[in-house]
């Protein structure tokens, strides 16, 4: 017994480090200047809820959100999404591999007079570490998930890392 209680203290706290890490990376990098949205809030939103895909084509082939639109970070284009969402109110939220590219495309929209955005918290790997199914470029669930760097993939927990 006293070896389960451990495990799960220890468990308890890995979660809990790993949970600070994060706010603490996305505190460094990010200005917030979009809101972020957790994976567990969007169990429950309505089908309208656009999802933006902000990550590199290659990424997007290996993994992505069900019904996820590619937006390309290096070849964003506001034309485009003007064209793709022409009401400015919808609801949309963008998303990268940890949250850092989607704030910037986030702040884009802002500007574009996009009023309901938000940036998914830890992006597609807080969503795949959360149990949450993401699909590959057949649009078949997979356990793969492109993790940007090698050196991002440690924030992954639950799935197979996937990098170039």
């Amino acid at each position: 017994m006293k070896n389960i209680i451990l495990f799960i203290l220890l468990s308890c706290t890995t979660v809990s480090f790993a949970q600070k890490s994060l706010d603490k990376l996305l505190k460094k990098y990010n200005k917030e200047s979009i809101p972020y949205i957790k994976a567990s809030e969007l169990q429950n939103t309505p089908s309208e809820v656009i999802y933006l895909d902000t990550r590199a084509p290659n990424e997007y082939a290996v993994s992505h959100l069900k019904d996820a639109i590619l937006v390309d970070y290096n070849n964003f284009s506001m034309d485009t999404i003007q064209k793709i969402i022409p009401n400015k109110t919808s609801e949309i939220i963008v998303y990268c591999t940890l949250g850092m590219r989607s704030e910037t495309i986030g702040e884009k929209l802002k500007e574009a007079g996009y009023t309901h955005v938000k940036n998914l918290y830890g992006g597609i790997i807080t969503w795949k570490n959360s149990n949450f199914p993401v699909y590959n470029e057949n649009n078949k669930p997979t356990d793969s998930v492109h993790t940007y760097s090698k050196s991002w993939r440690k924030w992954l927990k639950n799935g197979i890392q996937v990098y170039e």
